[in-house]
């Protein structure tokens, strides 16, 4: 059997080596954003396909018999490239989509709809932003004159950037402990990140929420409708070994 994992995430790389262990063949797709990426067990492509007709072709020439998308809830376009590609394959597929957060007692959270919208929010709240949304969203927050981000990344960010702003490049997984000596030592008083979801308490959340301090939350953008889901990697697991039977 040969599985194509849409890659780039945790819960991807977990999947992954699960498989990999079980003897699928397993191939991860990563999009290439990161310079060094943690390489997953099997195969590995790295790159787009070209489109909606290049993935469909690739799935049928490499004799795909399931996907599966692992991608970060946020990479919108390539998860209705990979519905619309499967579909046109007739390649079983299914969503690898980690629950998002929920707010508890405590938070003050501010949602918005978009980068752009969180922008527009973020001087009513603070002077001094965290800012974990990602290196390739930040020409939103290029026009916030009056606001200085530390910009979280794993890479150095490319223009257009907040024209104030410190760069601190690190890669998770984070720890509360750490979460809490970056507001800080830096003096945070908003924090501003997108709804990646996962762990039931997000360190950074939970660090925000214990100082006070309100949180910006990008909403995630709405998965491709008729495409079965799993909210973990043993669900996934289950699908492909169940011969792609939708997850209990």
């Amino acid at each position: 059997m040969h599985v194509l994992i849409l890659g780039g995430t945790t819960e991807g790389r977990r999947l992954a080596e699960t498989l990999y262990a079980d003897g699928v063949r397993v191939t991860s797709s990563l999009a290439g954003r990161v310079a060094s990426p943690r390489l997953p067990p099997g195969e590995v492509r790295v790159g787009g396909f070209g489109g909606v007709d290049g993935m469909a072709d690739w799935l049928r020439e490499h004799q795909v018999d399931a996907v599966i998308d692992a991608t970060h809830p946020f990479a919108g376009t390539i998860s209705f490239h990979a519905a619309t590609a499967a579909a046109t394959s007739h390649v079983p597929l299914l969503s690898l989509r980690r629950p998002g957060w929920s707010p508890v007692e405590g938070d003050a959270w501010h949602e918005a709809g978009s980068l752009e919208e969180a922008a527009r929010a973020v001087p009513r709240l603070g002077r001094r932003a965290f800012l974990t949304t990602g290196r390739m969203g930040l020409a939103a927050f290029a026009g916030v004159a009056d606001v200085w981000f530390l910009v979280r990344s794993v890479d150095a960010p490319e223009p257009p950037c907040p024209p104030r702003m410190e760069v601190l490049l690190d890669r998770g997984p984070f720890t509360l402990d750490g979460e809490r000596e970056v507001l800080r030592a830096y003096g945070i008083d908003v924090l501003v990140t997108k709804d990646s979801g996962g762990a039931a308490t997000a360190p950074k959340l939970t660090a925000a929420r214990e100082a006070g301090l309100p949180v910006v939350i990008v909403r995630r953008p709405p998965a491709p409708e008729g495409v079965r889901v799993a909210a973990t990697v043993g669900e996934a697991v289950a699908w492909v070994t169940g011969g792609g039977t939708p997850p209990s």
